[in-house]
């Protein structure tokens, strides 16, 4: 019996969600399509119904963690205004549930190197993740010219994502802590 249209879409949304999360987690070489099927409670027989290749699925996986890192640092950032918000924003993404939560954190801090060395389509998801992140940053930063602002969001994010990869990639824990509290802390002097 065929899907109907509605049921198709809901079953590729679902498996994106999982996708995104599976990468995040595992990384996208490591994660292979039965991964994210299984997962997904489908077969893998059923993918290419959905998607023409991984790359594709893994370029809407990275769009659909952003929109969710996006919509996480909006919502701590309405709890100020201006450089409050800005703070806000540093300090729900600089954090030990980020660094310790990677299957719902930020793609670019979750699979960065891998990123830069995907498809087109995936690297041009990727981009749009990176000037969606910065630009929830650049409303916020405490310059009045705009040109200003988003250098300054383009400063914070670098310093964001490298701030949490580094913090998972060091096995000291007091090094990692250490790492997290100085780049907030120079991010607060913004």
């Amino acid at each position: 019996m065929r899907k109907s249209k509605v049921e198709a879409a809901e079953t590729r949304r679902r498996i994106v969600e999982v996708a995104a999360r599976e990468f995040r987690l595992n990384g996208i070489h490591a994660t292979g399509l039965a991964d994210v099927m299984t997962q997904a409670g489908l077969t893998q027989g059923g993918f290419y119904r959905h998607f023409e290749s991984k790359d594709q699925l893994v370029a809407e996986a990275c769009a659909e963690a952003t929109k969710d890192v996006v919509d996480a640092l909006e919502v701590a950032a309405s709890h100020g205004d201006g450089k409050e918000g800005f703070k806000a924003i540093v300090d729900a993404y600089v954090s030990t549930a980020h660094r310790d939560t990677a299957t719902g954190g930020c793609p670019l801090a979750a699979m960065g190197s891998e990123l830069a060395r995907a498809d087109e389509q995936t690297r041009a998801a990727a981009s749009r993740a990176f000037n969606d992140l910065v630009d929830v940053l650049a409303k916020r930063a405490s310059r009045r010219q705009r040109e200003t602002a988003r250098s300054d969001a383009v400063f914070a994010l670098a310093a964001m994502v490298g701030a949490v990869t580094l913090s998972r990639i060091i096995e000291d824990s007091d090094v990692s802590l250490a790492v997290l509290r100085d780049v907030k802390q120079h991010l607060g002097a913004m």
